[in-house]
């Protein structure tokens, strides 16, 4: 008998507020009257994604998600609750690691996403989930829209890069359970490389394994900056929220 396909998400939301300016963490910035944070779980719950184990800072961040968000609109697919570590790549492990009791290696599919990234659809996590399922990893990406220019160690323009071999990687990063939790332990436990910036990347480095692109949106932006925060409002009210 064919294995069920489990599908579970590590949503990461143990970032501070630093490049916002503000003391609020900025997954829980008010976006449009909810924590920001709110509308990224509000994707994975009308996903076909099964489960989701949520990264989060400490003991009053995971109290306000659980009363704040979780309760208040009676979301059911947060299964547990994680801290984050030094690095994005330690909170990664963290996630994948509480995914290990839950999830059957042999057929299992993992969705990697930043918390802070609230504007993803379903329709986004179902494409790299079904990417994910026919070349084993896939990543949210589009393509670049402005040229693109190498520097050299003065400042100069070194090189102008050809746009339409470009992408700007975005999240859910999908993957097989097994192989991208083998990129991590190799990475966390033989190699620690801080500068790894994306889960592409780790899988690249650790397995010498390239990850599918498919097609994600620009309106599937990251909140990072406060001009960030009001085009995400503009494009939920476009959405009729």
């Amino acid at each position: 008998m064919e294995k069920k396909v489990q599908t579970a998400a590590v949503i990461l939301a143990a970032g501070s507020g630093k490049r916002m300016g503000t003391d609020v963490p900025k997954q829980f910035l008010s976006l449009c009257g909810e924590p920001a944070l709110t509308w990224t779980l509000r994707a994975f719950e009308e996903s076909s994604v099964q489960q989701s184990v949520l990264v989060v800072s400490s003991d009053e961040a995971e109290d306000f998600c659980r009363r704040e968000i979780i309760e208040k609109h009676g979301f059911q697919k947060v299964c547990a609750f994680v801290r984050g570590g030094a690095e994005r790549y330690d909170s990664v492990w963290n996630g994948l690691t509480a995914l290990s009791d839950v999830m059957d290696p042999s057929s299992g599919y993992v969705l990697i996403h930043d918390g802070a990234r609230c504007l993803v659809t379903a329709d986004i996590i179902e494409r790299t989930l079904a990417d994910a399922k026919r070349h084993g990893a896939a990543v949210a990406s589009v393509p670049v829209k402005d040229t693109i220019k190498r520097v050299d160690a003065d400042g100069f323009s070194a090189e102008t890069l050809e746009r339409k071999t470009l992408r700007q990687m975005q999240t859910p990063q999908t993957f097989s359970y097994d192989l991208i939790k083998e990129a991590y332990r190799l990475m966390i436990e033989e190699h620690p490389q801080p500068d790894v910036t994306d889960d592409a990347e780790v899988l690249q480095r650790m397995c010498d394994r390239p990850s599918f692109l498919s097609e994600g949106s620009y309106e599937n932006l990251k909140i990072t900056t406060p001009e960030d925060l009001l085009l995400a409002e503009a494009i939920l009210k476009k959405r009729g929220y």
